[in-house]
């Protein structure tokens, strides 16, 4: 793979998938930012990534980013502009929850809600590509999720954000396409970030793969929409949910 000293940005990296992810970049070289609202976790994360990866040319960098807040993505952007000046990558992992009766919702919960997991996906993507347009491109990976396609109860602003993420990605892949920049989006399904462990056999019988996912699952998928020689696809989603979502279920 071709990712010694590219430049990658993974939102959300402090802790599960988005650790994941800048792991595996930085492990075949790259130089990641762990954007990561959370310091004390942020900053572990990228020590442990730089000691683990050095020897591969990888480096890991914490800078402090929450993403709800415009500015601090300009910031963001503006650091690693004036640091290397270039950016190959960004993963837009970043992401809240909260279940709560659409009854009860209010306003403030939901604009949290959208602005941290759907705006901040523009946003970030939008300072990106004004980098990465003069430098001959490169690729955006926005993380939607199955909860775009199914739900469960009470879960409306998270669901909306995760469709709005699928729609918002084929509308860059086409805007940004004149520079160069490919933008996809994953949507994961059960991915375990605890204790793999304590999940029952039960939990891994559901998905047709005979497994609960893990986030390496989800990192190795970035890695390769993110190589230019798949630079082919662009505007589209993947699904990573060991063909959860593609299986029948009926009540007993």
């Amino acid at each position: 793979m071709q990712l010694l000293n590219q430049v990658v940005i993974v939102t959300g990296s402090g802790q599960g998938i988005g650790r994941a992810v800048a792991a595996m970049y930085a492990a075949h070289g790259a130089h990641v930012v762990i954007a990561e609202r959370d310091p004390q976790a942020g900053e572990a994360a990228a020590n442990t990534i730089q000691q683990t990866h050095a020897a591969a040319g990888g480096s890991a960098v914490f800078h402090p980013v929450d993403v709800s807040q415009p500015k601090q993505i300009e910031d963001l952007m503006r650091m690693v502009d004036d640091r290397w000046g270039r950016l190959d990558v960004l993963v837009n992992n970043a992401g809240i929850s909260a279940w709560e009766s659409p009854y009860d919702l209010s306003v403030e919960a939901w604009d949290r809600i959208l602005n941290t997991n759907l705006r901040s996906v523009f946003l970030a993507s939008r300072e990106a590509a004004r980098i990465m347009r003069h430098n001959g491109g490169g690729a955006i990976i926005n993380l939607a999720s199955t909860r775009a396609h199914q739900s469960e109860p009470n879960t409306e602003a998270y669901a909306a954000s995760k469709g709005g993420i699928l729609a918002l990605t084929h509308a860059l892949a086409v805007s940004l396409s004149p520079d160069r920049i490919t933008v996809n989006a994953i949507s994961p399904g059960w991915i375990e970030t605890g204790d793999y462990a304590e999940l029952r056999d039960e939990d891994h019988a559901q998905h047709p793969a005979g497994r609960v996912g893990r986030p390496d699952d989800i990192a190795r998928a970035c890695l390769f929409l993110t190589q230019k020689e798949n630079d082919f696809i662009t505007g589209t989603e993947l699904v990573i949910d060991g063909g959860m979502t593609r299986k029948m279920i009926y009540a007993p």
